[in-house]
């Protein structure tokens, strides 16, 4: 009685932990989000597309601004929220999605065309056309 009351217990507790840990984090990560399809924002003179990716799901917003560079364009509609530092803005908010690096090792990484960029989006002069992409990484 007692060996299957301890196996019984054993497999409660690893089903218990295994669905801790998978559950649907792509789902969890996106109920904060603020936008959760494809939106238009602005009426500005230039445009560009700002992919916002999170686990398997993505978001594109075409931005039109008369920003002139793709942190102002992003802070102009609230996409981004974060804190200035000696290297301009660190993003730890995107679409309402958040990514703390100090609390689980995640951020916001940006591309530009699928390339890893290494300026920041303070820094990135915008023309009109461009497309980003800023993915949530673990």
């Amino acid at each position: 009685m007692k060996k299957t009351f301890s196996i019984l217990l054993l497999t409660i507790m690893c089903l218990t932990l295994f669905s801790c840990g998978k559950g649907n984090a792509s789902a969890d990560i996106w109920e904060s989000a603020t936008y959760t399809e494809d939106t238009t924002l602005g009426t500005g003179e230039k445009t560009v597309e700002v992919e916002v990716i999170a686990k398997e799901k993505a978001v594109t917003f075409k931005i039109n601004t008369n920003k002139e560079t793709l942190g102002e364009a992003l802070l102009e509609h609230e996409l981004i929220a974060g804190e200035k530092g000696a290297y301009g803005i660190y993003i730890k908010d995107v679409n309402g999605i958040t990514a703390d690096y100090d609390v689980d090792k995640s951020y916001w990484s940006l591309s530009k065309n699928d390339e890893y960029m290494m300026t920041g989006v303070d820094s990135e002069k915008i023309s009109g056309g461009e497309h980003y992409e800023l993915t949530y990484t673990k």
